[in-house]
């Protein structure tokens, strides 16, 4: 699956990269956390190959190419849960391009027969990034993960077969 899913919007394209577009990300880096959690995104993709959506870099470009950010997801739980990150360079934030990528591709993930929500976790003082995720169709659940509030967005009731 490396690189072929190209999601496309009015103004953005969003696709997961491949093993040698991570790689030069990765190299790419000059901040030792980011270099860590992309070497570990890229290690899941290797590991989990069939899995590739759901461990790669997902880069957010504007359509002239232009790359303005990242997100990714962290690999599907046993209860058909993927948890999602983002991030849009500091240059480009204000414009609304990642409450258009997120939902973009949230709505994407939950087309997929194995997937029943998607979760995300947000800094509570990280007010921009909650008004995405609420914009985006997630709820707060009232519980607490390692890095802030926990946010969901769940399938529709007819896609669960209630």
């Amino acid at each position: 699956m490396q690189g072929q899913n190209m999601i496309e919007t009015k103004r953005l394209k969003i696709y997961a990269a491949s093993k040698e577009q991570m790689e030069a990300f990765i190299a790419a880096q000059s901040v030792d956390v980011l270099k860590a959690a992309y070497t570990e995104m890229l290690d899941g993709c290797l590991a989990h190959t069939d899995q590739w959506e759901w461990y790669a870099i997902w880069m957010i470009e504007l359509k002239d190419g232009t790359h303005i950010g990242e997100l990714c997801f962290k690999g599907i739980n046993e209860y058909g849960s993927a948890e999602i990150g983002y991030g849009i360079a500091d240059e480009y934030q204000d414009r609304g391009y990642a409450t258009e990528a997120i939902m973009t591709v949230v709505a994407w993930a939950l087309q997929q027969n194995k997937i029943n929500s998607v979760t995300a976790e947000v800094a509570k003082e990280n007010i921009a990034s909650i008004r995405v995720l609420e914009k985006s169709g997630f709820e707060p659940t009232g519980r607490t993960g390692e890095e802030g509030p926990l946010y969901i967005r769940r399938t529709t009731k007819e896609k669960r077969g209630e």
